[in-house]
């Protein structure tokens, strides 16, 4: 069993209280109001260890790179707000993989992104 520490527990947190995919940058930020000296080295650690324990996810996007989300959340896509450039959570999924794949095809995985303005963001405008 692994050793619980404030860093950890910080960074656990910060992604319990926003419930969408966190970038390092928004994790170190957020989990350094909790832990003052938390450093960039201690985030990708402890991400890493998180991950390995089956509690947080890794995200490719295509514009910010990796993110890390909640794992036990089911199979869903994301929406990405060009305005304020953060990444959401959209619930469930309506692509059909048998219509969408050219015959022949095997489809193994997808992620679909779609990208615009979030209603935070469109209110302010």
């Amino acid at each position: 069993m692994r050793r619980k520490t404030a860093q950890r527990t910080a960074i656990e947190q910060v992604f319990r209280e926003n419930d969408r995919p966190l970038g390092v940058d928004e994790v170190l930020s957020r989990a350094r109001r909790q832990v003052q000296s938390l450093n960039q080295a201690t985030v990708y650690r402890n991400l890493k260890i998180l991950i390995e324990d089956g509690w947080l996810k890794q995200l490719s996007h295509p514009l910010l790179g990796t993110l890390y989300e909640r794992t036990g959340k089911g199979h869903h896509h994301h929406f990405h707000c060009r305005q304020c450039n953060r990444t959401y959570e959209l619930p469930g999924c309506a692509l059909n993989e048998e219509e969408a794949a050219p015959k022949g095809y095997i489809i193994e995985d997808h992620e679909i992104y779609l990208f615009g303005i979030c209603p935070s963001c469109a209110k302010a405008t």
